[in-house]
């Protein structure tokens, strides 16, 4: 089904794509955001760091439902930066205004193309994805959880005009409405209807309506509107909010009746869309009464009563309520559905609408059955209606404080999806799946590697192969996937850890891309090496540690040389989980919790070296770059299924300091804060640097990506030389293990040369280093025997 699906959205571009162009060329309404709509962002949204939550909220409405959600986000979950989408101008322009300062960013949502919706998931990296009333599409829920991240539907509902379709197309819906963790409905009518449409029943839940939670405090009147009000001296005020195609005249005809009793009366009419805003003024200015536009008020200009006034601006509807005699709720005498009753409901006025209100069916029921708003039929009995309402002031405070009181009654919607939505903020496992092209290319060497990998363990341990022990107690540390775990700082950690507990430490490493020929290098602790002799994390290691190194493919012959001439009580085997020739008392496996599982797929496809399932052999399980705030629950899960004995620990890698290349002393992060910076690096995981720059408050201006342990050229440092210039940097910062990569010789470079320093804190330290350290005394003994 998804395949015709894409297939229709395949064909439908053919026209669509050229009328978005045509649309933009002509009236603007989507110049300057077809590319976001693609998902090419360019520079205009920063790193998230796998951090992100994203809001998609279509338009004004679904926007301003959220604010109370998104506000109770940034209360529970302060680190998390949080995204908001939207589809529309209008949308996005009351986002910014209502949220900027509470959410982090804001971007228009990408079109249901399975690439634009892929490029989108890349560049936000989202740990929940959060969707506003009814926006079901296929291809965006499908990827947000192949992407890892969690899926949470607030405020659903289904209208009465759309449910037999849904109905109708259950056999198509029921596979997307599967893909939510949990859909929060506006009401049991809703959940049911989205049951009805394929929703399953354990994830359809009863969640209220956010619009319940609207907070009208502190909106205040704009200054011009304020001055004029009581410039003109108007009275009674009827507001006429969010109307739509053919309800104007119908309005103006029941103020008509209203404005032959009361000369000072003002009516204000805010339509529903912007783009109708001249054809509505055109409208208004023939009807006879006094007429202005709000867009043309300077201070002070007059409007002579009975008059119009046309709020022909977004934003400002709600602030209007607290001076209107009488509220009429636009959508309601077309049969539109209806618009939001709540926000005057909050503000105590009198509300009347018309009979179609089935976009919030439950919600006008509770007020009619309350007594707190007027239904009515047509023009005729809203003109009846108002004027009563005018000229019975009593009756009108009653009316609206009876809605006053059901509103604030059915609060709490906001906290509940709050609530869910911070669970699912933790149980998720962000993953970057493989795209189709790389699937259709490298699914079949991706198969030989694992076979191969499998039957090599097979070998080993079914003793086809022969496995050996070396006397000094062995820790290894390694991981699950290629690279960019952070094995090089932890291991640096526990050299610092059990060094200052007395012991004695040798590393054993491969010497990953070294250009020496010896095929084992064994070096004291003080005897120099270069790095192509030793490779470059092993200079990482001399540089900070006088301990003896190892260095090779033959762990266990190094080993034994360093035993001879040193006497090590541990030995670090670097990298070495799938090193399994060589015996060990304690696997440490290592595992990134911004991409824990390597893509999902075996090399050259994903990153994993073997499946998770070999994760038993592990006694301690760190997981990297988490931050103190992260639970990760539903990852620990999934590695308990794995592995259900090996304690767990939290291990935070961030930024410590700036190191000048050239001069090797240590600047605070303060020292490039804010300054516009090319980034480079050749590591496994060049988005754990990225994140890592952007924590340390430097901006990047570019960012250049090398494969893992690159060794530089005089060429390399030219062109990247040209890219700072080009990108206007003030300096540019790489990683340590690159810095150690740059050739010796090379002209200035256009800016100062920084590398990161990064420290390593680990959660519980002392007792894993009691998981440790309580071994190896039984060690010792094993060699003294």
């Amino acid at each position: 089904m998804l395949l015709i699906y894409n297939l229709a959205l395949a064909l439908a571009s053919i026209v669509l794509v050229p009328f978005y162009l045509l649309c933009g060329r002509r009236g603007g309404k989507y110049r300057g955001t077809l590319r976001q709509r693609m998902g090419w962002f360019g520079s205009s949204l920063r790193e998230t760091g796998g951090r992100a939550i994203w809001l998609h909220a279509v338009s004004v409405g679904e926007v301003l439902s959220c604010q109370e959600l998104v506000a109770g986000l940034r209360r529970r979950l302060p680190h998390a930066r949080i995204l908001i989408s939207t589809t529309t101008r209008t949308g996005q322009a009351m986002a910014r205004e209502k949220l900027g300062g509470i959410a982090d960013d804001f971007f228009y949502a990408p079109v249901d193309f399975p690439f634009a919706v892929r490029n989108t998931l890349r560049r936000v990296r989202p740990r929940l994805l959060i969707v506003a009333e009814t926006e079901i599409w296929p291809n965006l829920f499908r990827q947000a959880k192949r992407f890892g991240a969690s899926l949470l539907l607030v405020n659903a509902r289904i209208s009465d005009r759309s449910a037999p379709r849904y109905r109708k197309l259950r056999f198509f819906f029921r596979r997307v409405l599967r893909q939510p963790d949990a859909i929060l409905a506006q009401s049991p009518l809703d959940r049911q209807r989205l049951i009805e449409a394929g929703a399953p029943v354990e994830i359809a839940q009863v969640g209220g309506n956010l619009k319940f939670d609207f907070r009208s405090a502190g909106v205040k009147i704009p200054a011009e509107l304020e001055s004029l009000l009581e410039h003109i001296g108007a009275g009674p005020v009827i507001l006429a909010g969010s109307t739509r195609e053919g309800e104007e005249e119908q309005v103006v005809a029941a103020f008509r009746r209203a404005a032959q009793k009361h000369r000072r009366a003002l009516l204000i009419v805010a339509p529903r869309h912007p783009e109708r805003f001249d054809a509505v003024a055109e409208a208004l200015s023939k009807s006879g009464f006094g007429f202005l536009r709000r867009s043309r008020l300077p201070q002070g200009t007059a409007l002579s009563l009975p008059g119009i006034l046309l709020l022909d601006s977004l934003g400002e509807l709600a602030s209007l309520y607290q001076v209107a005699s009488a509220v009429f709720v636009g959508g309601s005498l077309v049969p539109w559905g209806g618009h939001n009753v709540l926000e005057p409901a909050f503000a105590g006025r009198p509300i009347v609408t018309g009979p179609h209100m089935q976009n919030f069916r439950a919600i006008a029921a509770a007020l009619r059955a309350a007594e707190a708003m007027i239904q009515v039929n047509d023009a005729q009995e809203l003109g009846d209606a108002l004027l009563r309402l005018i000229d019975r002031p009593s009756e009108a405070s009653a009316v609206g404080a009876r809605a006053r009181r059901l509103a604030e009654s059915h609060r709490g919607a906001a906290e509940r999806a709050v609530e869910r939505a911070v669970q699912l903020y933790h149980a998720a496992i962000p993953n970057d799946p493989p795209g189709w092209l790389e699937r259709a290319f490298l699914s079949g060497p991706a198969w030989v590697f694992r076979a191969a990998a499998g039957l090599r363990l097979r070998a080993y341990k079914d003793g086809w192969k022969p496995r050996r022990r070396l006397n000094t107690f062995t820790v290894s540390i390694g991981n699950l996937t290629a690279g960019g775990t952070g094995k090089t700082p932890v291991t640096q950690w526990l050299i610092e850890q059990i060094e200052a507990r007395g012991l004695r430490c040798a590393v054993l490493t491969r010497g990953y891309r070294r250009s020496s020929p010896e095929a084992v290098t064994v070096l004291g602790p003080d005897e120099p090496a270069p790095a192509s002799r030793t490779g470059d994390e092993a200079q990482i290691f001399r540089k900070r540690f006088a301990i003896p190194m190892g260095i090779g493919a033959d762990r266990y012959g190094t080993g034994k040389e360093i035993e001879r001439r040193f006497h090590p009580d541990v030995f670090l085997l670097d990298d070495g989980f799938q090193h399994v020739e060589l015996e060990r008392d304690l696997d440490i496996v290592l595992i990134d919790v911004t991409a824990p599982f390597g893509r999902g797929a075996p090399l050259p496809l994903g990153r994993l070296r073997e499946p998770p399932e070999s994760l038993v052999r592990a006694g301690v399980l760190l997981l990297t770059r988490a931050e103190p705030w992260e639970r990760w629950e539903g990852l620990r899960q999934q590695l308990r299924r794995y592995n259900s004995h090996a304690p767990i620990y939290f291990v935070r890698i961030e930024p410590a300091a700036w190191v000048e290349a050239a001069s090797g002393e240590e600047r605070p992060l303060s020292h490039l804060d804010s300054m516009p910076v090319l980034a480079f690096c050749g590591v496994a995981n060049p988005d754990s640097f990225w994140s890592a720059v952007a924590r340390a408050n430097a901006r990047l201006a570019a960012r250049v990506c090398y494969r893992d342990h690159h060794r530089y050229s005089a060429a390399d440092v030219r062109r990247l030389s040209a890219r700072a210039r080009q990108a206007g940097a003030a300096a540019l910062v790489t990683t340590e293990k690159d810095a150690i990569n740059l050739p010796r010789e090379q002209n200035p470079w256009p800016a100062p040369l920084y590398w990161l320093k990064i420290r390593v804190s680990v959660e519980d330290a002392e007792r894993l280093l009691d998981e440790i350290l309580h071994r190896v005394v039984p060690a010792r003994e094993r060699a003294a025997r």
